[in-house]
C-alpha cells in the first residue's frame, strides 16, 4: 500500500507539472504577441516551436466553429486545466480500486473484490476514451498501433452512441454520453456490489 501510495502522488505531481507547465507556456506566449517581439529572435522561435503543437490543434477547431483563432492560447490553458482534472480524476479512481481490492483480499471479500474489479473495468475503460479524444484532438492517425487499439477498444460504445446521438455542430458529443453511461454503471456497482464497503483511500 505504500508503494502504491507513493506512485499515486508521483503521478499526482506529474499531471500537475504538466498543467502548470502548459499554462505558463501559453501565457509566455501571450506575452510575446502583446509585447511584438522580433518573430526571428532566439526566444520567439523558441516560445513557437514549444507552444505550436499545442496551439496548432485549437486554431484549427476554433477556426471551424468561425472563433477569432488569436484566443487559442486561452482556450489552451482551459483544456489543459480541464484535461488535467479529468486525469487526477481517473488516476484517483484506479489507485482507489487498486487499494480496495488488495483490501478485500486481505479480507477474504468475495462480493467486494468482484465490485472493486468491475469499477476499476469501468475506470480503465473511462481511461481509454479520454486517450482516443486526445489521441484525435493532437490528429494521430488510425495508422498509428495505440490508436488503432484504442479506436478498436472504444468504437463499440462510441460508434452506436454516434449514430444516436445528433452531434453539435461539428463537435462529436458521443464521447459525453459514454462518460455518463460508464459513470451510471460505476454508481451501480458502487450502490449494490459495494453497497456500505466502498472507501476512499485517495482523493
Amino acid at each position: 500500500m505504500i508503494i502504491l501510495d507513493r506512485l499515486y502522488w508521483l503521478v499526482n505531481w506529474a499531471v500537475i507539472a504538466v498543467i502548470v507547465s502548459v499554462v505558463v507556456l501559453m501565457l509566455l506566449r501571450l506575452i510575446a504577441n502583446q509585447a511584438d517581439l522580433n518573430p526571428f529572435s532566439w526566444s520567439s522561435l523558441t516560445l513557437r516551436r514549444l507552444s505550436d503543437p499545442l496551439i496548432g490543434p485549437v486554431r484549427r477547431a476554433l477556426a471551424g466553429f468561425g472563433v477569432d483563432p488569436k484566443y487559442a492560447p486561452l482556450v489552451t490553458i482551459l483544456i489543459a486545466i480541464l484535461l488535467g482534472w479529468f486525469s487526477l480524476q481517473l488516476v484517483s479512481g484506479i489507485a482507489n480500486t487498486i487499494a480496495g481490492v488488495l483490501t478485500s483480499i486481505g479480507k477474504q471479500a468475495v462480493v467486494p473484490i468482484i465490485g472493486y474489479l468491475l469499477y476499476g473495468l469501468l475506470s480503465f475503460y473511462s481511461l481509454l476514451i479520454f486517450l482516443r479524444i486526445v489521441f484525435s484532438w493532437v490528429m494521430v492517425s488510425y495508422s498509428n498501433r495505440v490508436m488503432r487499439l484504442l479506436v478498436n477498444a472504444t468504437e463499440p460504445m462510441l460508434g452506436p452512441l454516434r449514430r444516436i446521438v445528433p452531434p453539435a455542430g461539428t463537435f462529436d458529443i458521443s464521447p459525453i454520453v459514454a462518460f455518463i453511461i460508464v459513470w451510471l454503471l460505476q454508481a451501480a456497482v458502487a450502490g449494490t456490489l459495494l453497497q456500505g464497503l466502498q472507501i476512499t483511500f485517495f482523493a
